[in-house]
């Protein structure tokens, strides 16, 4: 069926029945809440930055390669593991990398040096690969397909609140217990929750509750082929230029992730903990900005699904000219608003370039297709920002190096337009090749 490209609309068709209309909410709940542990444990090291900056004498390239080194070996390791994910069963794959992920930042606990902190940092970076990929594939496949922008940016935003949580209840662990309490809690959360996952959700509940791709809201297969080919993952321009947009824009947010409590220490003269907590103000600030601006692209884009890459331009264009702006004045009342508003829609395109990764990726290999969505969004954006932002912070003070994030925004703005303009064609070769054979 030809589909016209600003006539994209799902057509309701029938699906079997459920055994449960709780248990796709259930299947949320428990996959965001592992995504909060994901990040938690990720995200704690920068509550910690100033008392092992003291603690151990650690440069700033040091600790930026502290946070780095996860998102680095999660965006190498996120396509293969997504296409274990895909093959060997989502479920077990996501009770796997959890405990896996958990033990490891138990093992940051037990770390008495820097070398110690970094391996296991990489184990971290492991078991948390491919679940960003798998456990959003998990969601998206028990939800119709109109609320992909508003699942793909409320699931994602799990990463800023597992942030805020891991940055805020770091900083008071580390001051109250000290620094390795900080990451033993947030390992322990992780592994109670990967039990609660293992009891409550198996493969043949996510099959009975399966959604399938109604017509106009995913590439099709051809007659008799059961699994798409792995090429369609970059078959249209589109859907690479949605990795590259997507993942430049998260630049921005992974260095406002891990290097908001240190500017706030230095630049403001504040106390680790209080750094802290102000810092996970703005990062929480950053994920309601991820599910509004998921709901908003699913209202607005939901006749004309075309706009919804315009709509991630504007979100990228605002956030640099708030960012940058912010980052530009002096600290005090005026920075803290645009900091705040500039965060509230610094990761405000996962939404809508997620959506675009779904509609021009089949379901069969979905996991895979966002492992490596997960994988730009990781080696261009989580890992990019830390480790460039203390390597400029090294050679001209965080204060500075800081007025240089917002401005990858541009880089994602020109992608994102390239990815507008090659929509209509990518629809058209996706249509025209049944899914599977582009």
């Amino acid at each position: 069926m030809s589909l016209n490209v600003n006539e994209d609309v799902p057509v309701p068709t029938s699906t079997p029945a459920r055994i449960s209309r709780v248990f796709p909410w259930v299947v949320f709940a428990l996959t965001f809440g592992l995504l909060l542990s994901d990040y938690m444990s990720r995200q704690v090291l920068s509550a910690v930055f100033p008392i092992l900056k003291d603690e151990w004498g650690l440069t700033d390239t040091q600790l930026g390669s502290l946070t780095s080194i996860v998102a680095l070996t999660v965006g190498i390791l996120a396509v293969p593991l997504s296409l274990v994910g895909d093959r060997w069963g989502r479920v077990k794959s996501v009770v796997v990398m959890a405990v896996v992920w958990s033990l490891a930042t138990i093992g940051c606990a037990l770390a008495t040096g820097y070398g110690h902190l970094l391996a296991a940092r990489f184990l971290i970076g492991v078991g948390e690969a491919a679940y960003g990929s798998v456990g959003l594939a998990v969601v998206l496949a028990v939800f119709a397909a109109h609320r992909r922008a508003s699942l793909t940016g409320a699931f994602m935003a799990g990463g800023s609140f597992g942030s805020v949580l891991g940055v805020a209840l770091g900083g008071v662990l580390a001051v109250q217990l000290g620094w390795r309490w900080a990451f033993a809690v947030m390992g322990i959360f992780g592994l109670a929750l990967a039990l609660l996952y293992w009891m409550l959700i198996s493969e043949r509940k996510l099959a009975a509750n399966k959604v399938d791709d109604d017509a106009g809201t995913g590439p099709k297969l051809a007659a008799g082929q059961q699994r798409a080919r792995l090429r369609t993952l970059f078959s249209t321009p589109a859907v690479v230029l949605a990795y590259v947009g997507g993942g430049l824009q998260l630049f921005i947010a992974g260095s406002l992730f891990a290097w908001l409590p240190s500017y706030f220490n230095r630049a403001h003269g504040m106390a680790p903990d209080e750094a802290a907590k102000l810092a996970a103000l703005f990062i929480l600030v950053m994920g309601a900005g991820m599910i509004v601006c998921g709901v908003v692209t699913d209202r607005i884009g939901r006749n004309r699904p075309i706009s919804k890459w315009t709509i991630a331009i504007a979100f990228a264009a605002v956030t640099l000219v708030l960012l940058g702006a912010a980052f530009a004045v002096e600290p005090g009342g005026l920075q803290m608003l645009l900091l705040a508003v500039g965060c509230f829609f610094a990761a405000g395109t996962t939404g809508p370039t997620g959506a675009m990764v779904a509609r021009l990726t089949h379901e069969s290999i979905r996991a895979t297709a966002f492992g490596t969505y997960t994988f730009f969004n990781n080696l261009l954006g989580l890992a990019a920002g830390p480790i460039v932002t203390g390597i400029l912070a090294d050679r001209l003070g965080l204060a500075t190096a800081m007025r240089y994030v917002p401005f990858v925004a541009v880089a994602a703005i020109v992608f994102l337009v390239l990815g507008r303009r090659a929509y209509p064609s990518s629809i058209a070769r996706l249509d025209a090749a049944g899914g599977g054979k582009a």
